[in-house]
Order: structure tokens, then C-alpha cells, then sequence
């Protein structure tokens, strides 16, 4: 029987290897600009067009590299981070493998200009591939400068599932701000289709949040300072008030490596759980310094999955952290007790001479054994009858359950009876044909208004309110990327946005039938649900405005209803085309049938 088993061929093998390392124009970024913070740079330019599907350049000012080193950079394996084996427990850089350049080069067409600082010509290398082209001297600036162009262009089944250029680009700008806010001391700045889309100067780590995620996160952050034995935290934790459902900023670092870590984000919810809401979350940037040896971080190819030798331990850290960190924040003030009634007791002042006693309330006439009269009797016996006549008053009537004006009448010959009963500000409860049914108030209007919106979008009949004063919103990068996508039909929902720059957009007019909503509060949570969604088609856009301005405008609950509110809920629910379910899918509606309510009262 011949032999079957063969060595691939390196071509072959490097594109297998970029299907790990190298998964979307991001992946690219984040090697080359990792690279360029190991090689010391201290400025660091990331060019991209048509979200990295056209071109890539990355360009730093770092030390640069020698003819050799460019050519053997592109080799699998081959590294400057590590020497053997047991360097992998102890690593300082952000790369170490000698994977990213060769599987950059396996499915892209890549130029590299590159020059030490103390050489006068660098080196020009062109690559497509992974087949080296031309390798010649050139006049360039110290540092290097990759360009990586037509990425997967020999791979066409990896190009054909990439995202749309706005999905892309959000990718992109998430790479960029993880590694960004890991190094606050290098400038960083980020040109999309040639125009700025940030700038970010070197400054203090604070600072450096603030200029990625917009000024209203400044005053949410509480500072975090530890240091064991066993590791160093140090970070900014979110204040109980900053809570919210989604959209919330949440980062973990060790050794200035981005991480994701369930385990240690269950440390900080059970830090905060009663101070939040259940499903609230607290934005978070913590930075861990921990032992080389300590971690491992050699477990993915995207090295986002660590494991820590003693997890549990420095999960009671975290946790007593920011425990302490909200306690020196919530510190109750020192009680002011009441001062009527003291005495008033001047200040001694030496140079006055004349000084006044202090003045008494002595009365002679009192005489504490004397009997009080009998009309001061009877006005003491008045007022004590006015007060039982007050709290017989204020106690409840034992009358039914039901007021008798808002009991449902049952009536068999109508699907359902005009008088409605509301339960505890969250129920509407109405008698139908089969028995009792029971509606959730605010489900019951998120769904009439979701599909009022979605008619009004698709008939282009929404109508603006101007608003008197315009409220200002900030978005992070990455939603002020997301935005753009949905701005058209924001606008046609009614909104109207005038942009300030720097992710600063004011709202001059808003969906009539909004007033009273916190409008800044209402745009994040829109560009949110976006960015989270990833949304590409418009009616997929649209659902989702929809549905976010639907939950902002329904009644909340608690909100007491008259029999003609109530009225009209029931009605327009049963106009809609969807009774039974909300547009995330909860039940909107059940029926507790007249059987069952025979047999639990037999």
C-alpha cells in the first residue's frame, strides 16, 4: 500500500495559519499596531479604505529594522519576542508566536518601508501572497510603514464573507481603542478613506478615556488602587448611578494585554448587585499586573483568553476593591443633629468687656404642684377625641376587593366587557368570552406604539417637535461610526441632529409624543442597540429605532390608568398584528380560563 501522508507545502500552510490569526481587516490591524508598540514607538498613524477591504497602512516611528530582519520577519515562526520554550512564561511583549506578519503576507499583497535609527537607507519589500517580489534599499523615515493591500484577494470565499464596510470599520475602530487605552503615553490617531476619525494625543490614562468615550463618562468613574503580593489593580470602576442595560464600556487588562474574563466581570456585578438594578451593568477599566509566570496567555491565537494560576484569590481582590472604592464614594456624612431648643451660649471674646449671662426662661408664677383647671381639662379632653375622630378616618374600609365602579362585569354574549380593572399599576385586567384575561400594560403599548412607528417610517409621515432648548449627546468612536449608518433614518423618524465634531451631535427636534424623555438618553440607547445588532439592512434599522422608541415612550408601569386609557390600550392591542408577543419576544397577554376559576373557588 503506498504512502498517503504528506508535508504541505508553505503556501498552503500559511493560509490555514491566517484563517486563525487573521480573520477580518481588524485582526491586521491589531498584529501590526502591537507591533509597532514592541518596537517602541511613540506615535503610531493607522490609515484604512473602504474598511480595510482596499488597503491598510499602519506607520510608527519606532526602532525600525535591518535589511535581514525585514525579510525574515515574514517568515512563519521567526521572532525577535522569544527564544525557547520557557520565555512563553515570561513575556513583556504583545507578540511572541512570529505568526501575524507571515499569515498578513499568505493573503494580502503587502509593501513594507523600514529603517533603523542610526541607518541612512532602509529597505523596501514587497510581497504578494507570500511570495517575496522585489527587496531594494529606499529613502524613508525611521520606523516602518506596512501597507497591506487587497486583503483574501486569493482567498475569495474568506473576502465574500466579510461585513459591510460599516461593520468593518466598527471592528476596526474596537481594535484600535483596546490597545489604545493600554498605552495613553503613545499618540494614536485613525484616518478612515483618508479622513480623520480620531486623534488621540498622548495623556494620563483618565484623560486618555475621556477622549475615547466622550466627557459624560469623566464624572461616572471611581479610581481603583490595590497592591498584593500577588497582583496590582489599578483602573477606574463605574458609580452605582452609571449602571445601564447595554452599552455599558467594559475592559480588562493584564500586563497591557486586552482580556476577556467572565470570571473576574462576575467579581465586579457581585460587588455592585445591591447597589444596581438586576440586568444594569457598570462600565469598568481595570488593569491587572500580575507575574509573567503567573499567566498564561499562550492558549488562543488572539491571545483574549488568559488563565491565571490562582483565579480565586484575585477574585476576592477585585472584588474588595471596588467594594472599598463605593464605600469611600457612598461615606454617609456626619449627622448635623437638630439645634432648637439650646441653649445660646456666646463665644468668649476676651477684648469685649461688658459680657451679658446668658438669658433663662425662669418663670415664678410656675408652680408644679398646683392642679390645672377644669377648663383646661375639657380642651385637653377636645383635642384628643379630634384626633381618634382624625385616625378612624384614615384607616381602610372593609369593602370588597374590587371597587364596585371598577369591577369587571361579565358579560358571556361580548368578547370583552367596556370596564377594565387595573392591578398593582401593571395590569389590566378585562373579562372576555373564556374567562379572565390579563394584559401587561407596558408590554401592551411597546407593541402599539412599535408598530405605529414602523407605519409612520414606512408612510413618511412622522412629525418633529423643536425642542426649546437643544440637548447636547456624546458618542464614543465607535458609536459615532455606527451612527452615521442610521442617521438617514433617524431623521426620517422625525429626529433632527446637527454635528459639533468630536462625536458631538445636538438635538434640535425629536418624534412628536416624546416629551418628558431624557432625549440624550434615547439617541445613546438607539446607536447602541445599532452598534450591538450590527444592523446592515434598512428594515432591519428600522425595526430596531422602532422598538427602542417604542420602550422609551410606553407607560411604564405603576402609572394609574382611567377605564377610557385602559379602554383604548385593549383596543388598539387588538388592532395590532402581533397580540401575544412584544417585538424581543415576551408575552404580552394570558387568559385565565372560567374552568379554571370554578375549580379554584370548588
Amino acid at each position: 500500500m503506498s504512502d498517503i501522508i504528506q508535508l504541505l507545502p508553505d503556501s498552503v500552510a500559511n493560509q490555514i495559519a491566517a484563517g486563525e490569526v487573521i480573520q477580518r481587516p481588524a485582526s491586521v490591524i491589531k498584529e501590526l499596531v502591537e507591533n509597532a508598540v514592541d518596537a517602541g514607538a511613540t506615535q503610531i498613524q493607522v490609515q484604512v479604505v473602504d474598511a480595510g477591504r482596499t488597503s491598510i497602512q499602519v506607520i510608527d516611528n519606532g526602532k525600525g529594522m535591518s535589511t535581514t530582519d525585514a525579510r525574515l520577519a515574514f517568515e512563519r515562526h521567526a521572532t525577535s519576542k522569544i527564544k525557547e520554550a520557557a520565555d512563553l512564561f515570561d513575556l513583556h511583549t504583545m507578540g511572541f508566536r512570529g505568526e501575524a506578519l507571515a499569515s498578513i503576507a499568505a493573503v494580502a499583497q503587502v509593501e513594507l518601508k523600514t529603517r533603523l535609527r542610526d541607518e541612512q537607507l532602509g529597505t523596501h519589500l514587497t510581497i504578494s501572497g507570500g511570495r517575496v517580489l522585489s527587496q531594494e534599499p529606499c529613502s524613508c523615515p525611521e520606523g516602518s510603514n506596512f501597507l497591506v493591500e487587497n486583503l483574501f484577494f486569493n482567498v475569495p470565499a474568506r473576502r465574500k464573507f466579510l461585513k459591510s464596510n460599516s461593520t468593518e470599520m466598527n471592528h476596526i475602530v474596537v481594535a484600535y481603542e483596546r490597545i489604545a487605552l493600554v498605552y495613553p503615553d503613545i499618540a494614536f490617531s485613525l484616518y478612515s478613506n483618508g479622513t480623520e476619525v480620531s486623534h488621540l494625543p498622548a495623556a494620563s490614562l483618565k484623560q486618555r478615556i475621556v477622549d475615547i468615550f466622550g466627557k459624560r463618562l469623566s464624572q461616572e468613574l471611581l479610581s481603583l488602587n490595590s497592591e498584593t503580593s500577588l497582583c496590582k489593580l489599578s483602573g477606574f470602576v463605574g458609580k452605582p448611578e452609571a449602571a445601564r442595560k447595554k452599552g455599558v464600556n467594559q475592559y480588562f487588562f493584564v500586563n497591557g494585554r486586552y482580556m476577556r474574563h467572565p470570571y473576574f466581570n462576575k467579581a465586579v456585578q457581585t460587588a455592585l448587585e445591591r447597589l444596581i438594578q438586576e440586568g444594569d451593568q457598570v462600565p469598568y477599566f481595570i488593569y491587572f499586573e500580575v507575574p509573567p509566570e503567573c499567566i498564561d496567555v499562550n492558549i488562543h491565537p488572539t491571545k483574549t483568553e488568559i488563565k491565571f494560576d490562582n483565579e480565586q484569590a484575585i477574585w476576592q481582590i477585585l472584588s474588595a476593591t471596588i467594594k472599598e472604592a463605593v464605600g469611600n464614594y457612598s461615606n454617609v456624612p456626619t449627622i448635623d443633629f437638630d439645634t432648637e431648643g439650646k441653649p445660646d451660649i456666646p463665644v468668649f471674646n476676651p477684648n469685649q468687656n461688658n459680657i451679658q449671662p446668658p438669658k433663662d426662661n425662669f418663670k415664678p408664677e410656675y408652680n408644679p404642684f398646683k392642679k390645672e383647671t377644669t377648663k383646661n381639662k375639657t380642651a385637653q379632653n377636645t383635642d384628643w377625641q379630634e384626633l381618634y375622630r382624625v385616625i378612624e378616618k384614615e384607616q381602610p374600609q372593609e369593602n370588597g376587593f374590587f371597587d364596585e365602579q371598577q369591577t369587571p362585569s361579565l358579560m358571556e354574549t361580548e368578547e370583552k366587557t367596556p370596564m377594565h380593572y387595573q392591578y398593582k399599576g401593571m395590569y389590566i385586567l378585562t373579562s372576555v368570552k373564556s374567562g379572565l384575561m390579563i394584559i401587561d400594560q407596558h408590554r401592551a403599548h411597546i407593541r402599539i406604539l412599535y408598530e405605529q412607528y414602523l407605519q409612520q417610517v414606512e408612510e413618511h409621515i412622522f412629525a418633529s417637535q423643536r425642542a426649546l432648548f437643544p440637548e447636547i449627546v456624546q458618542l464614543s468612536l465607535s458609536e459615532n461610526v455606527v451612527f452615521s449608518t442610521i442617521l438617514t433614518e433617524m431623521n426620517e423618524m422625525g429626529f433632527e441632529l446637527t454635528d459639533l465634531g468630536g462625536g458631538s451631535y445636538a438635538i434640535n427636534a425629536f418624534p412628536t409624543g416624546l416629551d418628558g424623555l431624557d432625549m440624550t438618553r434615547l439617541v445613546t440607547e438607539m446607536v447602541t442597540t445599532a452598534v450591538e445588532e450590527k444592523l446592515s439592512m434598512k428594515e432591519e434599522i428600522n425595526q430596531n429605532l422602532a422598538f427602542t422608541l417604542a420602550k422609551n415612550a410606553a407607560i411604564p408601569y405603576g402609572q394609574v390608568l382611567s377605564n377610557e386609557e385602559m379602554e383604548a390600550i385593549v383596543n388598539g392591542l387588538f388592532l395590532c398584528d402581533n397580540v401575544n408577543y412584544t417585538p424581543d419576544g415576551k408575552h404580552i397577554l394570558t387568559i385565565l380560563p372560567q374552568t379554571k376559576i370554578e375549580q379554584l373557588l370548588n
